[in-house]
């Protein structure tokens, strides 16, 4: 990565959550292209359901997991399986 690139990312980085979650998305777009037909309703459905369990988190109702532990659980699992 690029000292220009290694500084916006810092930048970035030190946004606010909700702000890093919109950079994220608009920089998927600009690599995968706009969502299409279909891909519009899926995408629509994620956004509903990522505001729904934000919304479930910051109300203590439920907790989120660590990355290490969900990573190691899915690794688990494809080897298992």
């Amino acid at each position: 990565m690029t000292e220009h690139a290694q500084s916006l990312l810092r930048e970035a980085l030190s946004l606010p959550e909700a702000e890093r979650a919109d950079l994220v998305a608009e920089l998927l777009v600009s690599l995968e292209g706009p969502p299409e037909g279909d891909d519009v309703a899926v995408e629509q459905a994620w956004a509903e359901e990522l505001e729904r369990r934000a919304r479930r988190i910051s109300a203590g109702e439920s907790q989120g997991q660590a990355w290490t532990d969900v990573r190691d659980r899915v690794r688990r699992a494809l080897t298992d399986g």
